[in-house]
């Protein structure tokens, strides 16, 4: 059987070749590649930024690279700055992802993902939806129909009202006929004291990263009712939302963006650049090492997901009263 290294690896090369019209043309070694990064030091985007540049340099793409963070609201504060101030430098490219589609919306920012140019989604991790270890469910199944009977009387844990765990709460609630807005959604401002709601029964079930939870899954403190993907995944056992009639998929992605302004050549260049180092054992280490999937898509499909991901997620926020 496929270790899950070997099949996140296996899975990077298809989506490169398979996906993407076959591997792209190697790319010049770029002298000094700036990142720009959204969020303070620490986090996963800037986590996401830190391993790209070891990537790229043991893969020989780059010979340095200089990362600014510059964080708050979930990249709204960041992506103004490198919209304005870094337009048509070709050598840059910035690290965002879904949290950034859902903060824009939230904070009614001016700005959006439109304004920058999309080069490639690299990597996202899907949620889980949990239950303590002596819940009475069972299944997705049997917690959507409690769902339904009395959203009120299931409270659910997750990260900051109108993230990822909050959106996906809300899409559930969505595809089964639940008002959003009725959901008793309980935020927790860290995974730390949400992970102890849950535990502690405070809540009727909790919603993350698979990541988040996974050391309390396999520990048997938890119990796993389903994960947000299309199809099961490698290391992971549970049924995805679909397959229990629950016809949701949500994956917290991150990728990469050049700034507004760029010449064709240059967005060739970082759009090569980034996906030989997406195809790169290099990489597939480094991703298998951190339990990030690889869902590689480049350039204009990347845009029109992103426009795609921007409508959906604001109807939900809508329904949920946060946009």
């Amino acid at each position: 059987m496929l270790t899950r290294r070997e099949a996140l690896a296996g899975a990077s090369a298809l989506a490169a070749a398979a996906g993407l019209g076959g591997l792209p043309a190697f790319a010049q070694t770029v002298e000094t590649l700036r990142i720009f990064v959204p969020a303070a030091p620490g986090g996963g985007w800037d986590q996401t930024a830190r391993a790209m540049e070891n990537a790229l340099r043991a893969t020989q793409l780059i010979k340095t690279a200089q990362i600014t963070n510059v964080g708050g609201a979930g990249g709204a504060v960041g992506l103004p700055q490198f919209i304005n101030q870094w337009k048509g430098q070709g050598n840059s490219l910035m690290v965002a992802g879904l949290v950034m589609v859902g903060s824009l919306i939230a904070n009614k920012s001016q700005f959006s993902l439109s304004q920058v140019t999309p080069i490639a989604r690299l990597t996202g991790e899907y949620q889980a939806l949990v239950v303590p270890a002596g819940s009475r469910f069972k299944t997705a199944k049997e917690f959507v129909d409690a769902l339904k009977a009395d959203p009120s009387k299931v409270p659910v844990a997750g990260g900051s009202a109108g993230g990822t765990d909050h959106i996906l709460i809300g899409m559930i609630a969505q595809a089964v006929g639940v008002p959003a807005a009725k959901i008793s959604y309980v935020a927790f401002a860290g995974g730390g004291p949400a992970t102890a709601a849950i535990l502690g029964n405070q809540v009727a079930a909790g919603v993350s990263g698979y990541g988040e939870f996974a050391e309390q899954i396999k520990a048997g403190k938890m119990r796993l009712l389903a994960i947000s993907a299309p199809t099961r995944q490698p290391g992971i056992d549970a049924p995805t939302l679909k397959e229990q009639g629950v016809d949701v998929e949500l994956a917290n992605w991150r990728g990469v963006f050049a700034p507004p302004g760029v010449s064709d050549a240059d967005r060739k260049a970082m759009t090569d650049m980034v996906l030989k180092m997406a195809a790169s054992k290099e990489w597939a280490d480094i991703c298998a090492k951190q339990d990030w999937t690889q869902i590689t898509l480049a350039g204009d499909e990347f845009g029109k997901y992103i426009a795609g991901e921007t409508e959906r997620i604001r109807t939900i926020l809508k329904e949920l009263g946060l946009a």
